[in-house]
């Protein structure tokens, strides 16, 4: 089956075509700053001789609607597949699914609406993920369509994890509830662990850490997650690139009083103007790094509040879990930041972690192993596929209605 993967943002479009046969990419690319000056496109396929080609150019798309014709564009002049343009099923990406889609879901009107009523969740990605949506039913119309929810993977959290301490109106009447996002990463990855560690998923115990310039922790018992860091919003939990993380809420008051700010710019302030770029100035891991090998003391105090947030999830889920089989770092900072790891796992031996430096400091493919020998619990690095996971739910999700 080939299945292209859809990412529609509010001013971006990414896709990737998969061979779900052997999971390999036939085309993948995106397009960058739609409706805005300097509109980029990025695309890469492999060639009939088996070279990886790429083409990058600036282009003229006003909406996502021209986005996709500009895309159409490229495979027809690059001539190597026409597979894009009619792949067998398309799969989404939708950031919120709320209550109600707690697996991946065949898209039709009533699914559409759905989404839709979610919005005011996720005021700045479904309106975006729908549009994507709505444009492929329009241009594809015979072919069938999976939304795949990154909220989906938390619904299995009791509500010891989920809920909060607020009179139940609020959550019966508002739904204020913990959600968790990043979930088809962390699916993803808790996959590819049990797959390395040559041991079904249903016995593992996991804390699975998406570490990228959002970042969230889950804990997965039996393949099930029980709880995960990130709450009815992206900004609860770990320290990020730009949002805050866990705050206590009565600041939100004082700073409305003491500063004079209303709630756009508060909400500016925790989630774009926070977290490292709040403490150091840069929101970019390998910057923060830098500066701080350079002696740059808020890069330091940035770099110590990430790591110190991270060992309190992993102490918190630990204890959550009952000792974990393993520990998994993913996405951009958690695949590519030795620091980090170490930093997370540094003080943590009386728990049974203990991470090789000389492992963590290699660490590289697609799965690689850094704990010591003698750690009662596993240190692995996974390389997170968020398009390969939509791509493998949205192939079962129509393998089971035949």
């Amino acid at each position: 089956m080939k299945v292209l993967v859809i990412n529609s943002g509010s001013s971006s479009l990414k896709y990737r075509l998969f061979d779900t046969a052997d999971g390999s990419t036939m085309v993948d690319g995106g397009i960058e700053r739609i409706g805005e000056p300097g509109t980029a496109l990025r695309h890469r396929w492999r060639s009939r001789t088996g070279r990886l080609e790429d083409l990058a150019r600036a282009i003229a798309a006003s909406d996502h609607r021209a986005a996709f014709a500009a895309i159409l564009a490229v495979v027809n002049e690059t001539g190597v597949t026409d597979d894009i343009a009619q792949p067998d099923a398309i799969g989404h990406r939708v950031v919120h699914g709320g209550e109600r889609f707690r697996t991946p879901t065949r898209i039709d009107a009533d699914v559409v609406s759905a989404i839709r009523d979610l919005i005011p969740l996720a005021p700045l990605h479904n309106p975006a993920n729908l549009l994507g949506i709505e444009l492929c039913l329009e241009l594809f119309p015979a072919v069938p369509q999976v939304a795949v929810f990154d909220t989906a993977f938390h619904q299995t959290m009791p509500a010891r994890a989920y809920r909060y301490a607020l009179p139940h109106s609020f959550y019966a009447e508002y739904h204020v509830r913990r959600y968790g996002f990043h979930g088809t990463s962390h699916a993803y990855v808790a996959k590819r662990a049990a797959a390395h560690l040559a041991r079904p998923l249903g016995e593992l115990k996991l804390i699975t850490l998406h570490l990228g310039n959002g970042a969230s922790a889950a804990a997965i018992e039996h393949g099930r997650c029980i709880d995960t860091s990130m709450g009815m919003t992206p900004l609860e939990g770990l320290v990020m690139g730009t949002r805050c993380g866990d705050l206590d809420p009565a600041i939100v008051f004082y700073l409305g009083r003491a500063a004079g700010l209303d709630n756009a710019a508060l909400e500016t302030l925790l989630g774009n103007e926070s977290g490292l770029k709040g403490l150091c100035g840069a929101n970019d891991m390998r910057e923060v790094l830098r500066r701080m090998e350079a002696g740059v003391a808020p890069a330091r105090l940035a770099f110590d509040v990430y790591c110190y947030r991270l060992r309190k999830y992993i102490g918190a889920y630990y204890a959550a879990l009952g000792r974990p089989d393993a520990i998994v770092f993913t996405a951009g900072v958690g695949e590519n930041a030795p620091a980090v790891r170490a930093g997370a796992c540094a003080g943590l031996e009386a728990l049974g972690i203990r991470l090789d430096a000389d492992r963590n400091a290699a660490a590289a493919g697609e799965v690689s192993v850094i704990h010591a020998g003698g750690s009662d619990v596993r240190l692995l690095v996974v390389r997170t596929n968020e398009e390969r996971e939509i791509a493998e739910q949205t192939r079962a999700v129509l393998a089971a209605e035949h």
